[in-house]
């Protein structure tokens, strides 16, 4: 039967990927066909993975069954989105990846389940500093070409920038709900599409010569980048993970700002214009912001509000910052060596010209 949907612009990383993508190509009417052994596969893909974060071909088919859940992520029939095939095997994989996240990751000492104490505990935990910085290399030393790469990367996230945690809304409700939406609109731009934070990110893409639509670079990116994402994902699909998504949150905010200054600090030096580091001077105003709600009012309200929630709110702010931590070692450990971070080059980077503008 002729496939009746373009072929997904990722490249398969492995027999179970492949199937998968091979599938989205038909109807979710023939998963009977496109999709006989893909549960058994993928059983022996997660028995037999030595780590599943660095798995090429888990992680890419985690991202695609995500990836049915978000919109302009793959483009398939949409019934494959809720068809039991696709959300057994969406739950096997996640149930994996938390148990190995869990046991690789401590949840750090809890505090009081009151705002105050919570928020007291995700500032020190934060503050912490894990090793050399990215953003700091980022600033002063990274090349043309490193930046790109550093794009490229990000775009995995920022071009979905807020989604993950939009589906934590429907599962909070009083202050904790009200602190959420408040980040939320000003990640949404405040009602102005122009002004949301993956419109920017897009416009940073393009203003440096990428191509700012979803999934171009994906095969580029190496598999801990994937399950930074999909960790996200994952913790905002799941109502059980409502208070890792929050944790994660929390601290993604709480860590945001220097290292959004020191990255818009490097593109202008080597010359980019306002078009470009608007993405990241945005983030360097609002972020200083959203880290007091989002340690105050949204985690540690959830904690007051429900305190069995407090272990995973701790847990879910140290996944973000572990798991950011070695795709931004990974990244610091390649460039410094003189190698890319990336698994494969970019395809038709511009390698535009900085646009540098005069007062």
């Amino acid at each position: 039967m002729a496939a009746p949907y373009p072929a997904p612009p990722f490249s398969a990383r492995g027999a179970v990927s492949a199937q998968l993508l091979d599938a989205f190509r038909r109807p979710a009417a023939d998963a009977v066909e496109t999709l006989e052994g893909f549960s058994a596969a993928l059983d022996l893909a997660l028995e037999h993975t030595p780590d599943i974060v660095h798995d090429d071909d888990i992680q890419l088919t985690l991202l695609l069954l995500h990836g049915l859940h978000y919109g302009s992520v793959v483009e398939a029939d949409e019934d494959w989105e809720w068809h039991p095939l696709t959300v057994a095997g969406r739950v096997a994989v996640e149930r994996a990846f938390e148990r190995h996240l869990r046991a690789e990751i401590d949840t750090p000492a809890l505090p009081s389940a009151n705002s105050e104490a919570v928020a007291a505990a995700l500032f020190a935990l934060t503050a912490q500093d894990g090793g050399p910085s990215l953003s700091r290399y980022i600033a002063k030393r990274a090349s043309r070409a490193q930046m790109l790469e550093y794009v490229a990367l990000r775009s995995v996230y920022t071009l979905k920038e807020a989604d993950a945690q939009s589906w934590v809304l429907p599962r909070l409700t009083g202050r904790p709900k009200a602190a959420l939406i408040e980040i939320q609109a000003d990640e949404y731009g405040g009602g102005h599409p122009e002004r949301m934070h993956s419109a920017i990110y897009a416009c940073t893409m393009r203003g440096v010569g990428l191509d700012d639509r979803y999934g171009t670079y994906v095969d580029c990116v190496p598999a801990i980048s994937l399950a930074s994402f999909n960790m996200t994902t994952m913790f905002g699909l799941n109502r059980r993970l409502r208070g890792a998504s929050v944790g994660h949150l929390a601290a993604f905010e709480m860590t945001s700002s220097v290292p959004n200054r020191l990255i818009g600090d490097g593109f202008r030096r080597l010359g980019y214009g306002p078009e470009v580091t608007w993405y990241f001077d945005e983030h360097v105003e609002a972020d200083a912001v959203h880290e007091q709600i989002a340690g105050r009012d949204l985690a540690g309200t959830l904690a007051e509000d429900d305190p069995t929630l407090l272990a995973d709110i701790m847990f879910g702010a140290n996944a973000a910052l572990t798991i950011d931590g070695w795709a931004a070692g990974h990244t610091l450990s390649e460039w410094t060596a003189g190698r890319s971070a990336l698994r494969v080059p970019l395809p038709g980077a511009g390698m535009s010209e900085p646009r540098i503008v005069t007062a």
